[in-house]
């Protein structure tokens, strides 16, 4: 009777990274396997008959530790009965039409619980059913070759460069993931970039013609604000919170009044809501705790107190992605709102001595390797307060005009 190995728990399954086959325990021969690049699945290495056979169980982490043991189970429970798992899963294979499309609607579902929001899921379904499906979505996996994948990108590959980069890297993964599964044969990728199509498209740093988000100069920044300041509504109060904060105007739409500590003058944006997946504290100044405090709380249709410090119309809803770009484009300023990040930037590098890591832990970035982010406990937060305050300053104070200098040796 084969040796069962040291049972291993779910955290325990979780923090494997060693490349290799690691035995879990439970079920005997049940093994996750780990690539060089990471990729997980899990394997039942068994005997079928007289042959020695590896059973693949599924991708960790969508088919978890615990429907992995069911699984090898009955294989177990399968191959005594004189059943071969293998075989059979083959023939039901056989009766399925395994398309491309039909392997990344798997690989989507399979790999939809590892995703950190529904978004980026959404986003593989929109581009892969507008740019790939129409040129071999209905082909069989296996026979998907180079040709069909440069149909597919080469004739939006200068012009929408950043989206086409995406879409081949989710072909390749899509390939890779049948591949797994036996739908097609392993070994070469045809969607893989580095030498192969490297050597059929331009590189994507010659025809990538990325714009950074226009931003308005820092010396004109206070008039803006000063005319920000005249004029009301929840919109504007929302990119006025924005500007002072130096926050993404999407950690601000969807701000909660329980995010705030107002007695302490900190927001406190859970690590869901941030571009980084990491939990982040924002200083609020004076001025920003004043504003904050004197905002209206609303009450939705059932009496409820609502919880969005910036509501749209409907209060139960925020406000939409577009509300403040409106409110620039009325102002006939060429500018968008993510843009006054790169204002609060290029003030911060032009007219103060703070260090870059306060400035980039301010805009929440991520600083220095990933060896130094591993030891940095804090988040500097005394530091970026009093940088948030300068900041306030500097956009609050009107400028020293040149007739306005004082002559101290007359005075």
């Amino acid at each position: 009777m084969a040796r069962i190995a040291k049972t291993l728990g779910a955290l325990e399954v979780k923090n494997l990274s060693e490349p290799g086959l690691h035995a879990v325990g439970t079920v005997s021969g049940l093994r996750l396997n780990i690539t060089k690049t990471g990729a997980k699945s899990w394997i039942l290495r068994t005997t079928v008959g007289t042959k020695r056979k590896d059973i693949g169980l599924g991708g960790y982490p969508g088919v978890t530790l615990a429907k992995a043991t069911e699984r090898a189970r009955e294989a177990k429970e399968a191959i005594r009965e004189g059943v071969d798992p293998v075989a059979e899963r083959k023939a039901k294979q056989t009766a399925i039409e395994w398309t491309f499309k039909t392997c990344a609607l798997a690989y989507i579902q399979t790999h939809k619980p590892s995703w950190k929001n529904a978004k980026h899921g959404q986003q593989w379904e929109n581009t892969l059913e507008t740019y790939v499906y129409p040129h071999f979505g209905h082909k069989h996996i296996k026979d998907v070759d180079t040709e069909d994948v440069v149909s597919a990108i080469r004739a939006d590959w200068s012009t929408k460069n950043e989206t086409m980069v995406r879409i081949r890297n989710r072909i390749e993964l899509v390939l890779s993931w049948a591949a797994a599964q036996g739908y097609r044969p392993k070994g070469f990728n045809p969607a893989q970039w580095r030498g192969h199509l490297d050597q059929v498209l331009p590189k994507p740093s010659k025809v990538n013609n990325r714009q950074h988000h226009t931003a308005i100069a820092v010396d004109d920044a206070h008039a803006f604000v000063k005319k920000l300041r005249t004029l009301e509504g929840t919109s504007l109060r929302c990119l006025e919170f924005v500007i002072l904060t130096a926050c993404r105007s999407g950690e601000a739409r969807l701000a909660t009044w329980s995010e705030f500590d107002l007695a302490n003058q900190v927001w406190n944006i859970p690590g869901e809501r941030m571009k980084s997946g990491r939990p982040h504290r924002v200083p609020l100044t004076d001025a920003v705790l004043m504003m904050v405090m004197t905002l209206p709380r609303f009450k939705d249709v059932q009496g409820n107190d609502v919880d969005l410090v910036f509501p749209g119309r409907d209060v139960a809803k925020p406000l939409s992605d577009m509300s403040l770009t409106a409110i620039m484009r009325r102002m006939k300023l060429d500018a968008v709102p993510h843009g006054f990040r790169s204002t609060f930037r290029d003030w911060a590098a032009e007219k103060t001595n703070y260090p870059n890591e306060v400035v980039e832990m301010a805009l929440a970035h991520a600083i220095g390797s990933g060896t130094e982010a591993a030891y940095r406990r804090g988040d500097l937060f005394d530091k970026r307060r009093n940088l948030m305050t300068d900041w306030e300053k500097f956009l609050t104070t009107a400028p020293v005009k040149g007739n306005n200098v004082v002559d101290l040796k007359a005075a």
